[in-house]
């Protein structure tokens, strides 16, 4: 039995929450504490919003949970830009993790609009 593991949107979203963990690992400091903390909120919300949503397959709350990750992967993209813009990290460690943000972002769209043309 499939369950939502089996999307690749979530997939990718656990990619990009693990590496989320591991930057906070690796480069937090305190003057970018608030960034790190809200980059884990917003990269774990992300996949456990396609996790919930996914029990509640083909009804109005799967595409609700769908479109909250949506969100938390935009948050979460605009969040990995700030560290690399404000020279917390550098673009290499974060260039892979946003290519797997930006895909989960597109897997979502796409989960979205195939749930929003069933209503």
């Amino acid at each position: 039995m499939r369950d939502h593991t089996s999307l690749l949107a979530w997939r990718e979203a656990n990619i990009v929450a693990l590496a989320a963990v591991n930057l906070n690992t690796k480069y937090w400091k305190p003057p970018a504490g608030h960034i790190f903390s809200q980059l884990l909120r917003s990269s774990l919300s992300v996949q456990l919003n396609i996790a919930e949503g996914y029990a509640f397959t083909d009804s109005p709350s799967f595409l609700r949970h769908l479109r909250i990750a949506y969100g938390s992967a935009v948050e979460t993209a605009d969040l990995l830009n700030l560290l690399v813009q404000s020279r917390t990290v550098g673009l290499e460690p974060v260039s892979e993790v946003l290519g797997h943000c930006r895909r989960s972002q597109k897997l979502l769209m796409g989960l979205i609009r195939r749930q929003a043309g069933k209503r």
